[in-house]
């Protein structure tokens, strides 16, 4: 499910990203997927998981989308698709090119930091049958996006995990999978705390 054109690090999908669509008109969901590329399964995971991460989760409605995105993607995973297919309703959704530019700045901060400290690792638990594990987990953080984007944080927490997985999965570095787990324990940590006190 990887081909050679996929960027091989979070840096290198950032820069990407920031090539997607006209330079002076807002940026869609499509333009961006286009940008990156979308062969594999960490490189489509990733793009939703950066942008909810960043500053752009701030526009109402933007994480309930990046949620149907990753639903979308994760079941296209589960049922044995290996090109993923995303409606034209979410692929049009858009963001203004500073609100862009400015997430992407953002971002592109993250990744260098981020790439530093991945390689491959614990291979097992980023390939094979653990891909299909990791498409399951993100489906239930999906889910649970939308009636949560009120709560503080937790789309940030889940765009963390997205972001991480997708990047244990583009450098097969079973560690990244493994601090990802730690942030989803830390977002159902905090969604309980608020639900139950």
């Amino acid at each position: 499910m990887r081909e050679q054109d996929d960027p091989q690090t979070m840096t290198e999908l950032v820069e990407r990203l920031g090539d997607a669509g006209d330079p002076e008109r807002r940026v869609t969901i499509g333009e961006m997927v286009e940008a990156a590329g979308q062969c594999s399964f960490g490189v489509m995971l990733m793009v939703p998981g950066l942008l909810v991460l960043s500053p752009l989760s701030g526009i109402p409605g933007i994480p309930t989308f990046i949620a149907a995105m990753v639903t979308l993607i994760s079941v296209q995973l589960l049922i044995g698709r290996h090109s993923f297919w995303l409606p034209n309703w979410l692929l049009k959704r858009s963001a203004s090119r500073p609100k862009f530019n400015k997430a992407q700045h953002f971002m592109l901060k993250i990744a260098r930091v981020v790439d530093k400290l991945s390689r491959r690792r614990l291979v097992f638990l980023a390939s094979g049958p653990a891909v299909r594990v990791v498409a399951l987990l993100c489906l239930a953080i999906a889910v649970t996006m939308p009636p949560l984007e009120i709560l503080p944080f937790t789309s940030s927490l889940a765009g963390a995990v997205f972001s991480v997985l997708g990047l244990g999965l583009m450098a097969r570095d079973g560690v990244m999978v493994l601090i990802a787990l730690g942030f989803c324990a830390v977002l159902v940590f905090s969604v309980l705390r608020v639900l139950l006190f």
